[in-house]
């Protein structure tokens, strides 16, 4: 298993420790071919996305779904006790519990979940501030360009 060493990035550069921290983590979630549930990210527009996880067996009492500075937790329990004993030959849909991690981008928010046919879809929007957006400055024209003269005082 190899390892990058981001030391060099912490001492030379200043607010990017937390990028560093994300690119540690998709490396080492990326190694342990974690799968389940297969998921979709989408780009709706400009400023939507959508996370849909295929969690069928599931139903939406089985599901929560969390927040917690900027990491949006998908976690999935089926209880174990069910009150049906069920006999398979073949089990092919998995029902394991899980835990999904997403880290959420600067001001995306998470605004609606919906479940349809065994698809759990996460609704997120990119809602930048006002005072963060970028503005144009008029640039004014002078109609008579004036200097201020500055008038030395008599030493006497």
């Amino acid at each position: 298993m190899n390892t990058i060493d981001f030391s060099p990035l912490y001492r030379s550069s200043i607010g990017f420790d937390r990028f560093a921290s994300l690119l540690d983590h998709a490396l080492r979630s990326d190694q342990s071919n974690n799968s389940y549930p297969p998921y979709n990210i989408e780009v709706l527009d400009e400023n939507r996305y959508a996370i849909t996880l295929a969690v069928a067996g599931f139903t939406q009492d089985d599901l929560s779904i969390e927040v917690e500075q900027g990491v949006l937790t998908i976690k999935g329990s089926k209880d174990s006790d069910s009150k049906e004993k069920r006999q398979f030959l073949h089990r092919g849909i998995a029902t394991r519990s899980f835990e999904r991690k997403f880290n959420l981008a600067e001001f995306v928010e998470v605004v609606d979940a919906s479940m349809d046919h065994g698809l759990l879809t996460v609704s997120l929007v990119k809602e930048i501030p006002e005072k963060m957006k970028p503005k144009q400055i008029a640039i004014n024209t002078a109609t008579g360009s004036t200097a201020i003269e500055h008038k030395a005082e008599k030493v006497a």
